[in-house]
C-alpha cells in the first residue's frame, strides 16, 4: 500500500512484516509516527495478512492514540467496536477505508513497569506465605521478601498510573486519590480479616476445637495475607493489557548508565547500614535527617538549571513527606498502644479487637477520595498548589495530634471513649489526602523522565526514614502517665505545626521551582 517507499528511508522494515511478535509490529508502528512530522496518513496494523497498512485522515492529531489502542486490544469484538467508533466519532471523513479483518490478535510481552510490579507482588506474596509457618527462619525470610518486593512494587505501580495523565493535565492529583481509594479497599479489609484470625477469641477457641494451638493465630493472619496478595496478582495478570500503552522505557539516547545504577545500590546499602547504627550511635540520626536540607540548599539555591530546581522541590516535599510520616505512622505503635491500653475497644455494644482501629482511617480514605478527586478535578486550574497542599496536609496532621493532648489528659479518669480515636483519624485522613496522592502525582509529574522510578524510590524512602523516625519517637510513649503522655503528644503537635509555618512562607519559592508558578502565568495570559 505504498507504505514501504513512503518509510524506506527510515531503514528496512520487510523483516518486521512476517514476525510473529505483535511487540515487534508495535515498536515499527511507533517509530515511523515519531520520525515522520505530522504524517497525513495513520498506521494500522492488519492481523490476518501480518501486513502494514495505511489510511488517509484529515485529522494528524488522532493516529498516535487510535494505533495504540487499536494495537493492543487483545479481544476481537472490542477492537471493531473501537474501529467503528474511530470512523464516526475520531475525525476521519466517509472516504476513509479501513482494512480491518481481525481475525485473531496476537498476545504481547509486558512493560518493564508492568513486569516489575508482577515481580514485587510475586515475592510479596512468597514472603506472606513465609510468615504463615512457625518458625525464627521463616520470619526473617518473610520480612526480606516483603520489603523487597515492596521496594519493586510501589514505586513502579505509581509510575504506572502517573504515565496514564500527561505533564499538565490537571486531573492527575484526581487520578492518583482514586488510585489511593483502591490502595484502601485492602487496607480496610485486611485488618478486620487478619485481626480478627490473630486476636478473635472465636478464632481462637475454633484452632482449640481443632486440635491445633491457639498462641499461633497470628500465622493464619499472614496466611490470609498471602492468599489476598495471590487474587491480586491473578487480577493483576487478567487485566494487565488495559496498561498496554504505558509503562515503555523512554528512547535510549545514550547506554544504560550502568555505574550510576552501581552507585544507587551501594548508596542504598550504605543507607540501610546507616540506620542499623543509628540505633546504637546517637549522633549518626540529626546527620541523616539534616542531608535533604543541604540538598534542597545545593540544588535549588547553587544550582540553577531546570533539572536542579525540580530536584530541589522534590527534595522539600521529601521531608515535609518524613516529618508527616513520622508521626502519621504512630497509627501502628504509639495509637495502637492507647487503643488498646486506653481505650473502650466497644461501639454501640459490640467488642472488637483493638486492631480493628487500623481499619478507620482506610474507611475514612475510601468515602473521602472520591471525594477529593472530585474536588480537584472541579477546581482545575483554580485548584491549590502542590506545595500549598502539602501545608493543608500538615495542617490536619497537627490538629489530629493536639486533639489528643486533652484526650490523654482525661485518661487520668479512666478509658476512653472509641469516639477520641475515630476523630483522630478522621483529621490524619484529611491530611493524608491533602499530602500523599499528591505527593506521588508530583514525584511522577516533576522527575526526569528516565529517572522517574528512581524518584518514586525517593518518595517511598522518604516514607522509610519517617517510619524510622516514628518508631524512635514511639519509644517515648507512657501510657501510666497521663501528664506525661499529653506532654508527648503536645510536642509532635507542635514540630508539625512548626514545619506548616516554615513550607507556608517557602511556597511561591517552591512553585517556582516546580514551574507551576510559570505554567499559572501562561495560562492567565
Amino acid at each position: 500500500d505504498g507504505v514501504w517507499d513512503e518509510t524506506s528511508r527510515y531503514g528496512d522494515l520487510r523483516g518486521y512484516k512476517h514476525d510473529t511478535n505483535d511487540g515487534l509490529y508495535r515498536r515499527t508502528l511507533y517509530t515511523i509516527w515519531k520520525r515522520t512530522a505530522a504524517p497525513p496518513t495513520m498506521l494500522l496494523f492488519d492481523a490476518p495478512s501480518r501486513e502494514i497498512c495505511t489510511v488517509k485522515r484529515s485529522r494528524t492529531n488522532t493516529p498516535l492514540q487510535a494505533l495504540t489502542l487499536l494495537n493492543e486490544i487483545t479481544y476481537v469484538e472490542a477492537a471493531r467496536k473501537l474501529a467503528e467508533r474511530m470512523l464516526t466519532d475520531g475525525g476521519a471523513t466517509p472516504e476513509d477505508r479501513i482494512r480491518f479483518a481481525f481475525r485473531r490478535v496476537t498476545s504481547r510481552a509486558p512493560t518493564n513497569e508492568e513486569l516489575t510490579v508482577l515481580v514485587g507482588g510475586l515475592i510479596i506474596t512468597a514472603g506472606h506465605f513465609c510468615l504463615a509457618f512457625a518458625s525464627v527462619p521463616t520470619f526473617y525470610a518473610g520480612l526480606i521478601l516483603v520489603a523487597l518486593g515492596t521496594g519493586l512494587l510501589k514505586p513502579s505501580i505509581s509510575t504506572l498510573v502517573g504515565g496514564l495523565y500527561s505533564h499538565g493535565d490537571t486531573r492527575r492529583d484526581a487520578g492518583f486519590s482514586l488510585f489511593y481509594m483502591g490502595i484502601n479497599l485492602g487496607a480496610f479489609a485486611a485488618p478486620l480479616v487478619v485481626g480478627w484470625l490473630a486476636q478473635g477469641e472465636q478464632f481462637k477457641a475454633l484452632l482449640t476445637g481443632w486440635g491445633l494451638d491457639p498462641t499461633h493465630s497470628w500465622h493464619w493472619g499472614f496466611g490470609a495475607a498471602g492468599i489476598g496478595m495471590t487474587i491480586g496478582m491473578i487480577v493483576y495478570l487478567r487485566h494487565w493489557h488495559w496498561l498496554s500503552h504505558i509503562g515503555h522505557p523512554p528512547e535510549a539516547s545514550a547506554p544504560r548508565p550502568w555505574d550510576k545504577l552501581a552507585l544507587v545500590a551501594i548508596g542504598t546499602a550504605a543507607m540501610l547500614g546507616v540506620m542499623i547504627a543509628s540505633d546504637h550511635v546517637a549522633w549518626i540520626n540529626p546527620i541523616v535527617f539534616s542531608l535533604p536540607f543541604v540538598g534542597v540548599i545545593w540544588f535549588g539555591v547553587v544550582q540553577r538549571d531546570q533539572d536542579s530546581r525540580r530536584i530541589a522541590a522534590i527534595l522539600v516535599f521529601f521531608i515535609c513527606a518524613i516529618l508527616f510520616w513520622a508521626v502519621f505512622e504512630q497509627a501502628g505503635s504509639s495509637l495502637t498502644l492507647f487503643a488498646e491500653e486506653l481505650t473502650r475497644n466497644e461501639l454501640f455494644g459490640f467488642a472488637f479487637p483493638s486492631s480493628w482501629f487500623q481499619s478507620v482511617n482506610s474507611l475514612f480514605i475510601l468515602a473521602l477520595a472520591p471525594l477529593f478527586a472530585w474536588l480537584w478535578v472541579s477546581l482545575r486550574e483554580r485548584q491549590p498548589s502542590i506545595p500549598m497542599k502539602f501545608v493543608w496536609g500538615l495542617v490536619f496532621l497537627g490538629l489530629s495530634f493536639a486533639m489528643l493532648v486533652p484526650a490523654a489528659q482525661l485518661t487520668a479518669t479512666g478509658k476512653l471513649s472509641p469516639w477520641w480515636l475515630i476523630g483522630v483519624y478522621f483529621l490524619q485522613t484529611v491530611g493524608e489526602l491533602c499530602l500523599s496522592p499528591v505527593g506521588l502525582s508530583a514525584m511522577t509529574k516533576l522527575a526526569p523522565v528516565k529517572l522517574t522510578g528512581l524518584v518514586m524510590g525517593i518518595w517511598f524512602l522518604g516514607t522509610a526514614l519517617g517510619n524510622k523516625l516514628a518508631g524512635v519517637i514511639a519509644g517515648e510513649f507512657n501510657a501510666k502517665d497521663p501528664q506525661a503522655l499529653a506532654h508527648f503528644f503536645w510536642q509532635q503537635a507542635l514540630l508539625v505545626g512548626g514545619m506548616t509555618v516554615l513550607l507556608l512562607v517557602l511556597v511561591p519559592w517552591v512553585r517556582r521551582l516546580t514551574g507551576e508558578q510559570a505554567t499559572t502565568n501562561q495560562s492567565s495570559a
